[in-house]
Order: C-alpha cells, then structure tokens, then sequence
C-alpha cells in the first residue's frame, strides 16, 4: 500500500480506503466482517469510512464496527484512520436531518456510543443543508473539533462555491477542512466541473467513493442473466442502482471491458488505477462483500501509472 498527504496536513491516507456503506449492516456475517476487516489492515487499509446511517438499518454499520474493534481488534485502535458523518435522516422530529448544529453534534454523540469511541478521526457533514446557515453548520463543526469528539472535520457532496465558503470559514476559525467526499468513477465524471477542482484549490484532500459505479465496473453486469443473482442491483435496499441503470450504462462499461482486456488489466482495477491517477485524488473508497473482492481492489494500489496511451482510449 501506498500512502498520499491529505492536503495541506500531516495526515497520510492509503490510496484505497475501506467503506462500509452496505455489508457491515446487522443481516451481515459478523465474521465475515472481521475477516474483511483483519485482511485490510494486512493490506495496509488503514482508513475506515462510516456514517451514522450506513447499515442496513441505520446506525448498525457503526455498531458492526464498535464491537469489532471492541473485541477482535482491542488494541488496534491507533492504527486505524475512522470517520463518521451526519447530516441524512436518523430520527423523528425537526432535528434528526439536515446540517442544524443540534442535529450534527446529537448524530456524533449517538454514532460515538455505537462506535463504542472516545472520538474519530474524521467528522463529515455528510451533504449539504439549503435552509440552514453554513455559518452555523461550520460552528457546529468548529466545536466538535474543539471539544475532542473529532481531530478533524471534513465536507460531503458540496456544490463547488458552497465548499469554498465553508472552507474560508473553517480556515478563519483554524480548524481547516480535511476532506472533501464525493462521488466519482468512469461513469460518472461530473465532480470534473466543480467539486474537484475545488478541492485542489482549497489545498483539502479529496476521497472518492462509488468508484465502480455500484459494481457496474467489475463487469459482473455484462453476463447473462444481466443481474446476476444476489448483485446490488438485484437489492431492493439498493437506490443508486437498478436494471434500467444497468441497461443505460451497458455500452460504455462494455466498451471499458474491452479495453481492459486488450491492456491485460482487470477492469475492476483499470477502474481504480484511473482514478488514481487523476490529478487531486488523494484516496479511494471501495467497499467489499468478501475478503476476495478487498484483495481484487487491493491489488490496484502502488502499481505504475497507466500509459498515456491507455489513460486517453479510457477518457
């Protein structure tokens, strides 16, 4: 495994960090789990990425987590990188949603009990609030990080000039942002035109998550049937993905499939090895069912760049 400086900090970072967005919920093998995340830390996957909502249900990934690192992980504690966010629905009322200051530090302090923590590394709030002020969303974050419940804060799915004004705010504040998550992939290059770009401007570090469009570019979905049985998109838990996106996206993947064939490359990790090879990309969020699927993703960090060549046939 190789490692990348976060930004401006003193924060290393793995270059494929682990999810645990779906598969660390409470139907999941709990052995399992602690295989997937003992062979991580073999690997060199330090990074774990939570969010209170993450399961399913919500809140038992985090549960997962706790008792794992509670239990079979005692100890370990000081070798891991964990971050958690807040911001999705998580309660009834006016203040289980959204990116109010009452709601972001009630969400941490319910995530800490799960996660069985005296503090994260990371607090993210996890998308952005149009009707509460970003001042006070950014306060919130402000006093997190100065109460110890969180060494460093870090924003979710901002629109480009939002994040700019929450990171000057946070800077003024000396409490700078860390992180910047969003979604980027093949398949989806959108943040291209605002979010990366952003990023590398406000010298933050960025980590992109759905980086196989949901599985799409495993090329598990090329076969016949088109779902195959127990895929995501086959999940009714699944929202991102379904047959018809299957279908929608069907022509490029195989048009990926076939240039990974010819480059000898799996496109699983042709898929990784692009993006991290684009320019402002500090790490990569994957998520794994099986211990095997870590090891495929794994295998995508420290390689040599791609050819020029290859990397212009993929853009």
């Amino acid at each position: 495994m190789k490692y990348r400086r976060c930004g401006r900090s003193g924060v290393l970072l793995p270059e494929i960090s682990l999810g645990l967005w779906h598969n660390f919920g409470a139907d999941d093998d709990r052995a399992q789990n602690a295989a997937i995340i003992g062979r991580a830390l073999e690997l060199g996957i330090c990074h774990f990425d939570l969010a209170d909502n993450y399961g399913p249900p919500p809140g038992s990934a985090e549960e997962r987590f706790g008792s794992l690192l509670q239990q079979e992980f005692a100890g370990h504690r000081d070798e891991m990188f964990i971050s958690t966010k807040a911001g999705h629905l998580m309660w009834p009322g006016p203040y289980g949603d959204w990116g109010s200051r009452k709601h972001l530090i009630a969400g941490l302090d319910q995530s800490l009990r799960r996660l069985k923590l005296d503090y994260v590394d990371v607090f993210y709030h996890h998308r952005p609030d149009p009707d509460t002020p970003i001042e006070e969303t950014v306060e919130a974050l402000v006093q997190i990080v100065r109460s110890g419940k969180a060494l460093y804060v870090g924003l979710s799915k901002y629109p480009a000039a939002l994040f700019n004004r929450a990171c000057a705010l946070l800077t003024e504040a000396r409490v700078p942002c860390l992180l910047h998550q969003f979604r980027y992939n093949l398949l989806d290059r959108s943040c291209e035109a605002g979010m990366l770009p952003a990023a590398k401007d406000q010298g933050t570090g960025s980590i992109v998550f759905s980086p196989l469009a949901q599985g799409m570019l495993t090329g598990k979905y090329l076969g016949s049937p088109a779902l195959p049985a127990g895929s995501r998109a086959q999940r009714s838990d699944s929202p991102f993905l379904d047959a018809d996106k299957v279908a929608a996206d069907a022509a490029r993947v195989a048009a990926l499939q076939e240039i990974a064939t010819e480059a000898g490359i799996p496109l699983t990790q042709l898929a990784l090895r692009w993006l991290l090879q684009r320019s402002g990309v500090t790490s990569v969020l994957i998520g794994a069912r099986t211990v095997a699927q870590l090891e495929d993703c794994a295998a995508a960090a420290g390689q040599p760049p791609l050819s020029d060549e290859l990397m212009s046939r993929l853009n």
